[in-house]
């Protein structure tokens, strides 16, 4: 699944490896907290990764769908394994399996999906 590697990339200690899982044109929104992040192409989001603060930051996806060429994942962002967050986010993957578009909304003040820590992490990989 596309969406799971890309958190897995931007969580990793090499962030900008993310780049190789985007298409050129790729286009984002990130709407964080009073803010949204909006790009065109993989250097606008290579910009965006040279900017975000270096921290122990984990995505833990709860829910995953697919129809299609979109992937949807629902899931809390943890710093240094407390919760500091949720995100709701979808994709549309390419003919190569790569992100074309993406779009990300997170928010500090609303669970869609109950986490309780570890029992969280053992539901995701059902």
């Amino acid at each position: 699944m596309a969406l799971r590697d890309y958190m897995a990339s931007m969580d990793s200690r090499h962030p900008e490896r993310t780049l190789d899982l985007l298409e050129p044109d790729f286009r984002f929104l990130i709407a964080l907290p009073g803010k949204e992040v909006i790009g065109k192409s993989r250097e606008d989001f290579a910009a965006y990764i040279a900017g975000r603060n270096p921290v122990d930051r984990a995505h833990e996806i709860l829910r995953y769908s697919r129809d299609g060429d979109v992937e949807t994942v629902y899931g809390v962002v943890t710093e240094g394994g407390r919760y500091c967050g949720s995100f709701l986010s979808a994709a549309v993957v390419s003919p190569d399996g790569l992100l074309a578009r993406y779009q990300s909304f997170f928010t500090t003040s609303f669970e869609l999906v109950d986490w309780s820590g570890q029992a969280a992490n053992e539901r995701s990989r059902t």
